[in-house]
């Protein structure tokens, strides 16, 4: 099994900043493809996959290369360094999140589930390649596009959904696309794993508005900070089949008819 690092950034384009970041920081410390190569620990010809974008580097490479060059990792993958570049202050937040990934020997992503006893460790895992290569996996040959992870939902908040489904969700990498209505799986530093509806369109880091599908819980808000992680849900799996909706009976119309009439009435002594 071997890991992949989806790093997801403002720039799309981050595979050219990495390859144009070794490229000018080898030459500005005077070092050939091969010294490099020999100082770090890879092959000279890896050195020139990267700098020619036809080869990604692994994550702790990354990491190595930076520290090897006395930038942050975050400055280094997502800043475009050159002779005018100057690191940001320690402390200045970098909008940055790198998602781990793991693969199968054919390449394909797998589908990592995070049990309900595990969502606390999650928290803390997320972006951790070893914690996320020992997580459960699956692979579904319907989800091919995208990048996939399974939640294990409790409680019932979103009824009919019951505790214990486990909701399959998309990575979500540009938040501006969180549709108004649907329902996500949301990993935030106050409420950990939460799966639920979205009440609001997402704009400029705000808050985002979180409804259940149970009337009982009342919608609640986070702010964007506090977000780290969204999956749009795409399917579920669930030991609970559904069952069919009866057919209206004549008991069951009269009973809904007088509560309308009572709600109309109710309304009418409001006004």
């Amino acid at each position: 099994m071997s890991i992949k690092i989806l790093t997801i950034l403002a720039n799309p384009n981050f595979m050219s900043i990495i390859s144009s970041n070794i490229k000018f920081l080898r030459k500005k410390k005077g070092l050939t493809q091969q010294q490099f190569a020999d100082q770090v620990g890879i092959k000279r010809s890896l050195v020139g996959a990267y700098e020619e974008e036809r080869a990604e580097p692994k994550y702790e490479l990354l990491k190595t290369i930076a520290s090897f060059f006395d930038v942050t990792i975050d400055d280094f993958i997502k800043e475009t360094i050159d002779e005018k570049w100057a690191p940001k202050p320690k402390g200045n937040p970098a909008n940055l999140r790198v998602l781990s990934i793991s693969v199968d020997k054919d390449d394909n992503e797998n589908i990592e589930l995070v049990p309900m006893k595990a969502s606390a460790g999650y928290m803390n895992g997320y972006a951790d390649p070893e914690y996320v290569s020992k997580l459960p996996k699956f692979y579904l040959p319907m989800f091919k596009q995208g990048t996939y992870r399974a939640f294990e939902i409790k409680g019932d908040s979103m009824l009919p959904l019951l505790s214990g489904t486990i909701i399959i969700g998309e990575y979500v990498e540009n938040w501006g696309d969180i549709k108004q209505g649907e329902t996500y799986v949301v990993l935030s530093k106050t409420e950990g794993v939460v799966y639920k509806r979205i009440g609001n369109k997402f704009r400029d880091n705000k808050k985002l508005k979180l409804m259940s599908d149970n009337p009982a819980y009342e919608p609640y808000e986070i702010g964007g900070e506090d977000i780290l992680e969204i999956w749009k849900a795409k399917g579920y799996i669930s030991t609970q089949l559904p069952t069919p909706t009866p057919e209206p009976t004549m008991e069951s119309l009269t009973a809904m008819m007088a509560q309308m009439q009572r709600s109309i009435s109710k309304l009418q002594s409001n006004n």
